[in-house]
């Protein structure tokens, strides 16, 4: 029983074998059918140290992984908690029907009533047995069955359709706000890069060697889980031993303070440095700089880089021609890397150097620019894109690289932490809304024309029951479409 085993136990995955629990692997080598959390055709190769999410399928070797997640937090509980609550989350056409059906329902009923009086005592001849029989014949043809059901399992296809995407999206509401989207904001970081840092240059000065400045950096950073931090103890490759290290103070957006081996390191960017007092010279490298300072003076600066993501290109570009009007990015690396990498990737425009809360004055001043109807979604993986996400009118997480925090305050999650999936997400919402009005249109068309012949005693029964039944199959049957569509970029 999944529920009853704890974090830190060992679990052997089989060849076939769905992976019941999320966890790393600690033996074994093997290919993993992803697909049903993340959309990708292509397996992925799993060998030691790299995480395994529950609900995927092991197709060959024999794993042994440990734990990380309990029952209730594993990745696949997580998706069909979101999947449910996203049913409580009504479109804006969703509420509309309801509001309609609950104004409508009682009209029809009334004129229903009235039909089957009025005409016997106004109309010479005309008896009650016939306009009873065409009264009843009307509220069988007014029923809105059609509308009320037809138009909710519309936007539940559609965040199905979204699912097998690898996107989860936790609402109809946010599904078809993406229809209206006028401007996308990106994070940088692990959003339209790779997020996997690595070491490509250490530069000293005052006579101390490359191995001894890394090795002070790597000891000050050993604490952060910061991916740029964790880049630095990876190029050091060595066992950090805890006892030298003391007074640990991370500053969110700046750098670590540490003392390391006796020594006072302090190591950031370089607003981190000026802040400090520290006489820095400032480098022109192309890439994220750690600047480094042991007991107040400077000590040399540590240089990692970060990939642009092969589909972040693909993604800017579906958006733009999805009639998009303006493409940000919002980072906190230096203005010349966030400019390169806002270059290549035609960016409409790049925010460099910002904390965690210029970015949300940044998205607050953009959320202004917007038309009363446009819309505004935030992208962002980390901790401190949490507040952000939380402001936008659509926050997106990446799912596979993202925090938790991040994933939980989203509205929606690319689990596959593919950026073009924001296109295809688009296109899933702007096939939605095209099928829900097409079961609006056509219910409320063939309604219409059902009911006049009904009040004139032209329909029978039988037409009466085709156009409630009927259309309900038919636009039910409709809706399921969103579902077959194959979503291609």
């Amino acid at each position: 029983n999944v529920e009853e085993v704890n974090v830190g136990q060992i679990m052997v995955i089989r060849p076939g074998e769905r992976i019941p629990l999320d966890g790393e692997v600690i033996t074994g080598e093997s290919t993993i059918d992803t697909k049903v959390l993340t959309g990708e055709s292509v397996p992925r190769n799993v060998s030691i140290g790299e995480q395994v999410l529950s609900g995927c399928i092991n197709i060959n070797g024999v794993l042994t992984a440990k734990v990380t997640k309990l029952s209730n937090e594993s990745t696949v509980s997580k998706v069909l908690e979101l999947v449910e609550n996203a049913t409580s989350k009504k479109a804006p056409t969703e509420k509309f029907i309801t509001k309609f059906a609950r104004v409508y329902t009682p009209i029809v009923v009334i004129i229903a009533a009235l039909l089957a009086l009025i005409p016997p005592l106004l109309i010479n001849g005309a008896t009650f047995d016939d306009w009873i029989y065409r009264a009843l014949i009307f509220l069988v043809i007014s029923c809105p069955c059609a509308l009320v059901v037809s138009i909710p399992l519309g936007f539940f296809g559609g965040i199905g359709a979204a699912s097998k995407n690898g996107i989860l999206v936790k609402g109809g509401n946010f599904l078809e706000a993406l229809n209206n989207i006028e401007i996308a904001v990106f994070d940088k970081t692990g959003t339209l890069t790779e997020g996997t840092f690595t070491v490509t240059e250490i530069n000293t000065i005052g006579g101390l060697s490359k191995a001894a400045l890394l090795e002070k950096a790597a000891y000050a950073e050993s604490y952060s889980n910061h991916p740029i931090a964790v880049s630095v103890v990876k190029k050091y490759n060595k066992k950090i031993d805890q006892n030298q290290l003391t007074e640990v103070e991370e500053i969110s957006g700046n750098g670590v303070k540490a003392t390391v081996q006796g020594s006072r390191i302090m190591i950031g960017n370089s607003r981190f440095m000026e802040k400090e007092s520290i006489d820095f010279e400032e480098s022109e490298s192309l890439g994220s700089i750690l600047y480094i300072a042991i007991d107040g003076k400077y000590a040399g600066n540590i240089i990692v880089s970060d990939k642009i993501k092969k589909d972040s290109k693909i993604a800017i570009q579906v958006l733009k021609s999805l009639g998009i009007k303006k493409t940000v990015m919002l980072t906190g690396d230096k203005k010349r890397v966030a400019d390169s990498v806002g270059m290549e990737l035609m960016i409409d425009e790049v925010y460099s150097e910002l904390l965690p809360e210029d970015k949300l004055i940044k998205v607050e001043e953009l959320l202004k620019q917007k038309s009363k109807r446009g819309k505004l979604f935030f992208v962002g993986d980390g901790i401190n894109d949490t507040p952000v996400l939380a402001r936008s009118d659509i926050g997106i997480a990446m799912g596979g690289l993202g925090a938790d925090a991040a994933i939980d305050i989203a509205d929606m999650v690319i689990m596959s932490d593919e950026p073009s999936k924001i296109g295809t997400a688009v296109y899933v919402a702007k096939r939605t809304r095209k099928i829900v009005w097409q079961n609006i249109y056509f219910a409320l068309g063939v309604k219409l024309i059902f009911l006049t012949l009904g009040a004139f005693g032209i329909a029978t029964m039988w037409e009466a029951v085709i156009a409630d039944v009927g259309v309900s199959l038919l636009v039910v049957l409709n809706s399921m479409r969103v579902l077959n569509y194959r979503y291609t970029l």
